[in-house]
């Protein structure tokens, strides 16, 4: 076991990112936490390296007085004895973070809205004290043992590093459009970004890949009205999300508060299981003792057909539910099957 920082031993290494490591640790304190190591960059000059490392020291304070039910808990902060490398220890979530739900395919309604649920409960405590997330995304949630989701690897950046931070992470896709004008972070900015994770989490990253690249799209104006949604999400879900992604911060929703109560008004009874790939999309969902299922074919780009049809669990007969009746084109099968799911 490696020990970088007096009385923590490192166990195994997680992952890494673009600002630091993660570890699987053992605190003398906490027991089992995760510890993300922040390290001077090779060629970081001193007058840069000191401000920035006694920054994240004086930050880390401040996050872990940050106790809330769906925050991930910061422990502590310690510089490493040479100086070169800070360690901060906070709660390990077992069940790793929701980017391996976005890259497996679309989660089911009550699952997005569960975690926008729980996420916004968290991201309200941070506001309430005067922070900011600045880095929302499905790698960013977090699952602890209970599978209740908390906001992590929050707070490491200020309005100076933006969006230099933005472009080192990946994380243009969920700037913001005032974002890419101004540089500068908000709550507004915050719901803006939380309003694109559940949109991923809804579609997956097969249909997500499909939209063409946000990050030169969205400081032109008008990105969220060219994005094209899964026919099974409801109309409702499609305003709430177009309500936190406008251009106009002021047509957003405001604050936490308001996020909450359109988020108890979302529809979640339309249960379906989804999967995508390149050429075909399928959905199922179980009524009773029989298997409701539906299926979009792309045999190309202007050549679309669906189907859909109940079967029984075990034994039985197949009963047709609806089709395209052959090959049409794509606007004409992707309206069918809005109708068709609304009718569901």
């Amino acid at each position: 076991m490696t020990v970088l920082v007096p009385g923590l031993e490192m166990e195994a290494f997680l992952g890494a990112g673009h600002y630091g490591e993660v570890y699987l640790a053992k605190d003398p304190v906490h027991g089992q936490v995760a510890a993300k190591v922040l390290s001077r960059r090779p060629d970081e000059p001193d007058h840069e390296w000191h401000p920035r490392r006694n920054g994240l020291l004086q930050e880390a304070q401040r996050l872990s007085a940050a106790t809330h039910r769906n925050v991930v808990q910061v422990y502590g902060c310690m510089a490493a004895p040479d100086g070169e490398s800070i360690c901060f220890t906070m709660k390990l979530c077992p069940r790793g973070s929701l980017q391996k739900a976005f890259d497996h395919g679309p989660m089911k309604l009550s699952d997005v809205r569960k975690v926008a649920t729980e996420v916004t409960f968290g991201l309200q405590a941070l506001h309430q004290r005067g922070m900011l997330h600045r880095d929302i995304k499905p790698a960013n949630i977090l699952l602890d043992a209970d599978g209740i989701a908390l906001l992590g690897d929050f707070g490491w950046v200020t309005d100076d590093i933006f969006m230099g931070y933005a472009r080192a992470g990946g994380y243009l896709d969920h700037l913001a459009y005032e974002a890419w004008n101004s540089g500068a972070a908000s709550v507004k900015t915050d719901i803006w970004a939380l309003g694109m994770t559940l949109y991923r989490l809804l579609h997956g990253r097969n249909w997500y890949e499909r939209q063409g690249t946000p990050r030169y799209e969205i400081a032109k104006g008008g990105f969220v009205d060219s994005l094209e949604w899964l026919p099974h999400i409801p109309p409702k879900w499609r305003r709430v999300i177009r309500q936190m992604m406008a251009d106009d911060p002021t047509a957003r929703y405001q604050n936490c508060e308001q996020l909450l109560a359109a988020f108890a008004d979302l529809p979640v009874a339309s249960e379906w299981e989804c999967f995508v790939n390149d050429d075909l999309i399928a959905w199922s969902r179980r009524q009773k003792q029989r298997l409701h299922k539906v299926e979009w074919t792309r045999h190309s780009p202007r050549k679309h057909e669906w189907r859909a049809w109940t079967e029984p669990v075990d034994n039985g007969r197949r009963k047709v539910m609806g089709g395209s009746n052959g090959k049409i084109g794509g606007t004409s099968c992707l309206n069918e099957l809005k109708a068709y799911f609304a009718s569901c």
